[in-house]
């Protein structure tokens, strides 16, 4: 039995619940709302996307701290959990989700190898995060985190 792609269960999902999506992305560059978007009908549920690759753009469009980012860098928890709360209010949703990594091929430090990625989502009561390291090429990495977000939301919707 073939499953379904992701996107289309999260759909069944926010439209069981009548909740809206928005969703920040960095480092996929929008994949993940062009998978959501392939699902006929998702304008009954998504908001829409902010694709804020820059630092510039994690601020003035999503309301991350300059503190955050020089402290933790993009690339981390703290700043994925206010990517999301960001994109929530910015597009006025029910649920935010968030993704920022290290694609590669370049990039990577000790600390934050390529592949380095952290997910989250934001509710009014709720904010989850996690991360991972995938070790695929730059294409492979994207779809990979793109992946993994929506999972993470999944997974979420299921549990609430």
């Amino acid at each position: 039995m073939k499953t379904q792609p992701l996107e289309f269960v999260v759909g069944n999902l926010l439209r069981q619940r009548g909740w809206r999506l928005a969703i920040a992305e960095s480092c996929t560059g929008g994949l993940i709302g062009h998978r959501i978007t392939n699902v006929a009908g998702s304008s009954t549920y998504y908001m829409g996307s902010i694709t804020a690759y820059a630092y510039e753009a994690k601020v003035r469009l999503l309301g991350v701290k300059w503190e955050t980012l020089e402290k933790h860098g993009a690339v981390s928890k703290e700043v994925v959990l206010e990517m999301a709360l960001g994109v929530r209010r910015a597009l006025a949703s029910d649920v935010g989700i968030a993704v920022s990594g290290i694609a590669g091929p370049g990039g990577g430090t000790s600390q934050k190898p390529v592949g380095y990625t952290w997910m989250g989502l934001s509710t009014a009561k709720d904010s989850v995060a996690a991360n991972f390291i995938f070790d695929q090429d730059r294409l492979g990495n994207k779809n990979l985190a793109a992946e993994a977000t929506l999972q993470m939301l999944v997974d979420f919707l299921n549990k609430h």
